[in-house]
């Protein structure tokens, strides 16, 4: 079965459903799937979970959902770059649940993994522990941190062949992975797709096996912050 759609809108075609848990790949700007975001916005989905890295920036990335009141909670470890992120949390309309970055990157890999649950240092002692079972090994006191299950990835990668095996650039490769493991349905938007083979077997960063549907498109590549020294 052919994994190729010709948009963003047709490779969602039968996914969206309103209240459901999206995992989405990035890590601050790079590497967001922004068709992906885009459609999602066209389409109006409603009352969504996303489990992110981060929510963009009030114009780009998950900060256009924000902007249309199509997210409901956030399950995040950073949050800065986002004005009208802070405005809806402070005002008591939008749900944060707040993970170190660590423990979020493995929650979607335990998820990916089928594992439900595991434990950490990471949080103990803190806000983040609150709530949560605790439990000693050797000595020391670890959290149980639950495997986030998304029901569906949206990812964006580089190169793809047309089975889906691919490669992120650079940071992109922080998320995108885990992200797109944990969910039942995987979409990702590639730059470029590629004939089955040219890729080198030891590049593929996330098997095809992982990804049910493939989009090509044009991409923005958005700075989120630029510095630069003067002449």
């Amino acid at each position: 079965m052919g994994k190729i759609y010709g948009s963003a809108a047709e490779a969602l075609y039968g996914l969206l459903t309103d209240g459901m848990t999206i995992a989405a790949g990035g890590f601050g700007l790079c590497g967001i799937p922004e068709l992906l975001l885009n459609a999602i916005r066209e389409e109006g989905t409603q009352n969504l979970t996303f489990a992110s890295n981060n929510a963009g920036v009030d114009d780009f990335g998950i900060g256009i959902l924000l902007q249309t009141r199509q997210v409901k909670k956030m399950m995040s470890s950073y949050v800065g770059e986002n004005a009208e992120f802070m405005r809806q949390y402070l005002a008591g309309e939008l749900e944060i649940e707040f993970n170190p970055q660590g423990t979020l990157a493995e929650r979607m890999r335990a998820g990916g993994a089928g594992i439900p649950g595991f434990y950490t240092k990471t949080g103990v002692g803190t806000q983040v522990a609150e709530g949560k079972e605790h439990k000693d090994f050797d000595g020391e006191t670890y959290i149980l941190e639950r495997g986030i299950f998304a029901d569906l990835s949206i990812v964006k990668a580089w190169k793809a062949d047309e089975t889906g095996n691919c490669i992120f650039r650079k940071t992109a490769r922080n998320f995108n992975p885990p992200a797109a493991m944990c969910g039942r349905v995987c979409v990702m938007e590639v730059e470029e797709i590629v004939p089955v083979g040219s890729l080198d077997a030891d590049s593929i960063h996330l098997p095809g096996v992982y990804v049910h549907r493939i989009v090509q498109g044009e991409h923005e590549k958005r700075i989120e912050q630029r510095t630069v020294r003067e002449a």
